[in-house]
């Protein structure tokens, strides 16, 4: 896929790049990649499926708002935003049956857009096969946010405005009072669904960022059965390695039949 360029569509006022690789036969199965906070579409994972991908199924992947090519301030955005853009690029890049998969944010971004199209347009929903999860930090901005800061970073939080969170990946981000408030309308811990179409998630035991023991509170938030987890022993978050992708490519071809 490198060499494509994005194609650009507008959520809200705020400009969303978006690379499409086409489904080469009539019919067949893509893949929809949803990426991380603070990540964005041209990731070694996202990268790696883009040759998996190539020539076998189609791939859509894009930047959500504050993001990679796409337009906006990273501090501006909030799960419902993302969630919306997602929602915009699956109704309107994608065709046929898809797998959707999602690391960390992104997996809890999935989540939310089967939920939505489950209630909106269950003929939308149908398209999707399955999810493929990679460390789904779901409920994330409550959980792995709000639930772990101090009471000083809270109190922070609350009368600036924000706060700035240190990253063991670079300089420290901006967590902002208005994505944690606007993501409580956006938790699945009190709203458990069946999600009814097979849901795979990679979990690493060695993840800081989203715990396994926050994970395997899945299999009880989505009924139904339809719930795999598999536990990577030596894992951390990003699960990037050439044995991981091999592993999460293995799984999606499988899925995708």
């Amino acid at each position: 896929m490198a060499g494509h360029k994005p194609q650009f569509l507008d959520v809200g006022g705020r400009s969303i790049a978006v690379l499409e690789e086409p489904v080469s036969k009539p019919g067949a199965t893509g893949l929809f990649w949803l990426p991380g906070f603070k990540s964005d579409m041209s990731s070694t994972k996202a990268t790696a499926l883009g040759e998996f991908a190539r020539d076998r199924f189609g791939l859509t992947r894009f930047d959500y708002s504050g993001h990679g090519q796409s337009g906006g301030r990273f501090e501006d955005g909030t799960i419902g935003d993302w969630l919306d853009e997602a929602e915009v690029v699956f109704r309107a890049s994608t065709r046929g049956p898809q797998v959707v998969i999602g690391s960390s944010m992104g997996g809890y971004i999935a989540l939310l857009l089967l939920r939505r199209l489950m209630k909106q347009t269950p003929g939308e929903a149908a398209r999707i096969k399955a999810l493929v999860l990679i460390a789904p930090a779901f409920d994330m901005t409550e959980d792995l946010m709000w639930q772990a800061f101090t009471p000083f970073q809270q109190a922070a939080l609350m009368t600036e405005g924000h706060y700035m969170r240190p990253s063991e990946y670079g300089e420290p981000y901006q967590i902002t009072r208005r994505l944690i408030e606007e993501g409580r309308a956006h938790l699945i811990g009190g709203h458990p669904f069946n999600p009814g179409r097979p849901v795979h998630i990679f979990q690493g035991l060695l993840d800081d960022a989203v715990p396994a023991a926050h994970t395997r509170r899945l299999k009880t938030l989505l009924t139904g059965g339809h719930v795999t987890i598999e536990e990577v022993s030596g894992g951390e978050h990003r699960l990037s390695g050439p044995e991981d992708i091999a592993r999460l490519c293995e799984v999606i071809a499988q899925l995708a039949g």
